[in-house]
């Protein structure tokens, strides 16, 4: 395999193309990739049609070294990968008794019976290797001809996931594809846009001419990354840039690392020994779900009410009718009643709030849509702020659950809770 290997991804599924799943795959396997040296330098997504599979693995197995495919090794009708890509390779393809028994003993532990049509997933190339399924019933597959490597990875993330790390990753470094973990620093940042953060960060650019600065915007959260062209910059250097850089963002900083800021406010919470309740309205449930999805959050965040209609607001979170009645749902007195409300109800430490507009009905002149009011609850007093966002309804939502945490952070560091720096180096 050459030195620089050209590598390809390519992901097979007519529901991509479509709008019914979004490609995940190429955000995950090229930062994996990146992370050893092993950039990817071309992708494409193709249809499940056999003259299609057929035609886009030629060009991408002459035109690179590596050539890394996702979907189509299910054991319905239009998982066509492996049959249309064996043929392409001109390589055979041998039923595999083992990989049966794998999924025999799967379809067992399950109480299900095995069908038929599973007999498909059972077949490797011969000379190749299996790359075993954690997840489901499609095994992986890898195979080696004239100096070039094909890896095929399942659709499923939860399945693609744990294979590339457990089996595609260990074969990459056997066959010498892969180097020492590249010389990067993330860098989480909430609060401001991605110019106002490039500004920032612009005495760090002007004093470290080698250094790579990138930035990564997802719904009012942006991503630095600091890495060093050609390893002229270390990896305790970029540390101490880092703590440079984070001087200089403020308030912005959020964590070093890709740390949820759900994870942040728990961590804030658990040093403090303090709970937390949620009331939300617009947002229907995902900040409540931001907290849930954390191992150990449950120590304290004590739990949340969708309060979407006004009587469930009165009902459950006890926002007086006053209120409704001369403020409306959509305000910053009913923002704070919930906050306080919730906390009281569920005997939390702390309570947080949302209600708005988040479209594209609704919305008057004062709250137009897009307006989102956040109540906090705190031992130290309460307080509302208000955003405004654009963009379609769950762009609003996730922005609206971003601006929520980010706030709670803040206030909590303000009142001198010990800092979140890191939840491990660029986890």
């Amino acid at each position: 395999m050459s030195k620089t290997p050209i590598v390809e991804v390519i992901n097979f599924g007519d529901e991509l193309l479509v709008g019914i799943r979004e490609n995940s795959h190429l955000v995950y396997l090229g930062e994996q990739l990146a992370r050893y040296g092993l950039p990817i330098q071309r992708s494409r997504v193709i249809t499940d049609e056999a003259a299609e599979i057929q035609r886009a693995f030629l060009d991408a197995w002459t035109h690179s070294d590596i050539v890394i495919t996702t979907g189509g090794l299910g054991p319905t009708a239009d998982d066509m990968t492996r049959e249309n890509i064996a043929s392409a390779l001109g390589a055979e393809l041998v039923f595999d008794p083992e990989i049966e028994a794998i999924i025999q003993a799967r379809f067992d532990l399950l109480g299900r019976t095995m069908a038929d049509h599973h007999q498909r997933q059972c077949y490797r190339f011969v000379g190749g290797e299996v790359l075993h399924n954690a997840r489901g019933t499609a095994p992986g597959l890898a195979y080696e001809k004239e100096g070039k490597l094909l890896i095929m990875l399942p659709g499923p993330t939860h399945e693609l996931t744990p294979m590339f790390e457990r089996e595609a990753l260990p074969l990459l470094w056997r066959l010498g594809a892969l180097s020492e973990e590249e010389a990067y620093l993330q860098i989480r940042t909430c609060g401001s846009g991605e110019s106002t953060v490039e500004q920032m960060m612009q005495p760090i650019v002007k004093a470290y001419p080698s250094l790579t600065v990138a930035y990564c915007v997802h719904y009012g959260i942006v991503d630095v990354r600091l890495s060093s062209r050609d390893g002229a910059i270390g990896r305790e250097a970029l540390k101490a840039i880092g703590q440079e850089a984070r001087e200089l963002l403020g308030e912005d900083f959020v964590c070093f690392g890709h740390c949820s800021l759900a994870k942040v406010v728990v961590h804030e919470l658990r040093a403090l020994e303090r709970t937390l309740a949620v009331a939300e309205s617009c947002t229907g449930g995902l900040l409540c779900n931001a907290f849930t999805n954390l191992p150990g959050a449950s120590k304290v965040f004590v739990g949340g009410v969708v309060c979407y209609s006004n009587d469930v607001k009165v009902a459950q979170v006890g926002v007086p009718e006053s209120i409704l009645e001369q403020h409306g749902a959509v305000s910053a007195e009913c923002a704070i009643a919930m906050a306080s409300g919730i906390a009281e109800h569920l005997s939390s430490d702390y309570g947080v709030s949302v209600t708005g507009f988040a479209g594209p009905d609704g919305g008057d002149e004062k709250n137009p849509v897009g307006t989102i009011h956040i109540g906090y609850h705190s031992p130290a007093g309460v307080w509302c702020k208000t955003f405004r966002y654009t963009g379609g309804r769950l762009d609003v939502k996730t922005r609206a659950v971003h601006a929520a945490l980010d706030w709670m952070r803040r206030q909590m560091r303000a009142h001198k809770m010990e800092e979140f720096l890191s939840c491990g180096e660029n986890d």
